[in-house]
């Protein structure tokens, strides 16, 4: 289908985009990479009365580390996240994340902050935040707040952000020599949406782990925490019976059916997750599960 008539803004600066943002009378959507966005107007699945397009907004491609966390800033792309140096060695989650993301001309236009904001069940980065406790900074014409991303996604593409809000920049932890983390996904192809997926972190203290959050995707209506599985993994070193033990956990949560995938399917994949991911986080030597 074409895209219904909208009316399109290029903001200059985040002060000239919060500014429109405040016009209550106007139905506004923001456009930054637009790979998520362009289809859902093509679909008429979102209907916005105009774009406010944010991509040439100098500085919110920050990527930097700040103190302890590494700051990201709205308009970091996918490519970057997958290829900069400082990602690897800061955020190495997020790095083996980023070529499950769709395909190379979506990662090369798509932002991090967009891929939160719209908060696909299915994508990646969303599971990442989560495990990793992010915070999301949004601006308003009021000023700034920052949501945990724990509080961040509340259900189905509903997020945190209100409508006089811009997601200006997310910051998460920066790895430490005791870090662990786990990526696992499933999908009929590279680039589909996940089937199902596991994004884990957590800290090593002699053969046990501490701190872990396990944050699955493409099984729910927003990332899936399991707290209790995390709990029972970190109660002793590692071995077959407790990731077992951890697996059973699972069974109280809430798994959706889809045209895709069922849910008896998706839950067994969920499972083998869980496994692949413990045995990671159990040996240092496996930066990454995929």
């Amino acid at each position: 289908m074409k895209l219904a008539e909208v009316d399109y803004v290029r903001a200059e600066t985040v002060a000239h985009a919060l500014a429109l943002l405040a016009e209550t009378d106007v139905d506004s959507k923001i456009l930054a990479g637009g790979q998520s966005l362009m289809p859902l107007l093509a679909m008429r699945l979102a209907g916005p009365q105009r774009l406010i397009d944010i991509g040439r907004i100098a500085g919110l491609d920050r990527l930097e580390v700040v103190g302890d966390r590494l700051v990201i800033g709205g308009l970091v792309r996918h490519h970057r996240i997958a290829t900069d140096p400082l990602v690897a060695r800061a955020a190495p989650l997020l790095a083996a994340a980023a070529p499950h993301v769709a395909h190379p001309a979506i990662r090369n236009r798509g932002t991090f902050a967009g891929s939160l904001a719209h908060a696909d069940p299915a994508a990646e980065f969303p599971a990442c935040a989560l495990a990793l406790g992010a915070e999301i900074t949004l601006a308003s014409a009021a000023g700034t707040r920052t949501v945990a991303a724990d509080d961040f996604f509340e259900g189905l593409y509903q997020t945190a952000v209100r409508p006089d809000e811009l997601l200006i920049e997310v910051s998460v932890p920066v790895e430490t020599p005791a870090s662990r983390f786990a990526f696992v996904e499933f999908a009929r192809r590279s680039g589909d949406y996940a089937l199902a997926g596991l994004a884990a972190a957590a800290r090593a203290e002699g053969d046990r782990l501490t701190d872990l959050r396990l944050a699955f995707f493409g099984i729910g209506d927003t990332p899936v925490p399991a707290p209790e599985a995390a709990t029972i993994l970190s109660s002793g070193p590692i071995d077959d019976a407790l990731i077992e033990q951890a697996v059973d956990s699972l069974a109280p949560l809430e798994v959706r059916d889809s045209a895709t995938a069922g849910e008896k399917y998706r839950r067994h994949l969920a499972g083998v997750a869980l496994r692949r991911a413990a045995a990671a986080l159990a040996r240092p030597e496996a930066a990454a599960c995929r």
